[in-house]
């Protein structure tokens, strides 16, 4: 019997020990085993704990500079419930939020603000008609329900400041201040754009997403002379005679059940 009561106290010391390892493990710890999750990110000047930590230094994939991540992690993430706010800060990109869930495609996102600069993102971004989106993105998003990385439920405003489209043989085309109102619910988004009134380009437009396909209906046009935004809109669908072009859009299978694709 007083083998047994030995052999017990040595595992709950053990497990004691172990705890506590796990209660106060630095963070820098953990940075090798995240980093093939990262998507080349790189996490320099750790510091802190796992739950309460802290990276001097952020790099993406090409080696640029993002900024300072600070982020505090619930303890509940060892039962698997994880929830955590995220902070970070750079001159070129801003994001705070907080998640809940098993990963971030898995989760519920809350209280997200972001600012970046479109040049961040250049190589993953190309709208139709060949043109480079420049400029900085403003989103602030209260809820964001996400399942296999689509968002179930949706509530976000995007604007896009400074905008402007770097297009081949044609240079930059100004285009202005634009925002994108975004509701979703079920898994279909219902979206509104429209610029600031007092821009370069005039738009007004309905956007509509679901896992099966998307549709984008909108009415733009120069708000004054500008023959190269003229030529660019011109390659999105019919000009009227007041110079509006009428564009519509669909793809997946939006565009099989209206009998049209243009995506």
């Amino acid at each position: 019997m007083k083998h047994w009561r030995i052999a017990l106290a040595a595992l709950l010391g053990l497990l004691l020990i172990g705890a506590a390892f796990v209660w106060f493990m630095p963070a820098r710890w953990v940075v090798p085993v995240l980093a093939g999750r990262l998507n080349g990110i790189q996490l320099e000047q750790v510091s802190g704990l796992l739950w309460s930590g802290r990276a001097g230094r952020v790099l993406s994939a090409k080696g640029e500079e993002l900024g300072q991540l600070e982020w505090q992690l619930s303890r509940r993430a060892l039962l698997g419930d994880t929830d955590c706010v995220i902070d970070l800060q750079g001159t070129r990109l801003k994001f705070h939020g907080r998640m809940q869930g098993r990963s971030a495609t898995e989760a519920l996102w809350t209280d997200v603000h972001m600012r970046a600069d479109l040049d961040l993102l250049n190589a993953h971004l190309a709208l139709p008609g060949g043109g480079q989106p420049r400029g900085t993105i403003k989103a602030d998003i209260p809820t964001a329900q996400l399942q296999g990385g689509w968002p179930l439920v949706l509530d976000a405003d995007l604007d896009w400041q400074d905008a402007s489209l770097r297009v081949p043989r044609q240079g930059d085309i100004p285009l202005g201040a634009l925002r994108l109102s975004l509701t979703g619910n079920s898994g279909v988004i219902d979206g509104h754009l429209a610029d600031n009134g007092d821009g370069p380009l005039r738009i007004d437009g309905t956007l509509q997403l679901s896992p099966l396909g998307w549709r984008f209906n909108a009415v733009a046009a120069p708000r004054r002379s500008a023959p190269t935004l003229t030529r660019w809109l011109a390659t999105f669908g019919p000009v009227d005679a007041d110079g509006v072009t009428h564009i519509h859009y669909t793809g997946g299978l939006a565009a099989t059940l209206s009998g049209r694709d243009h995506g």
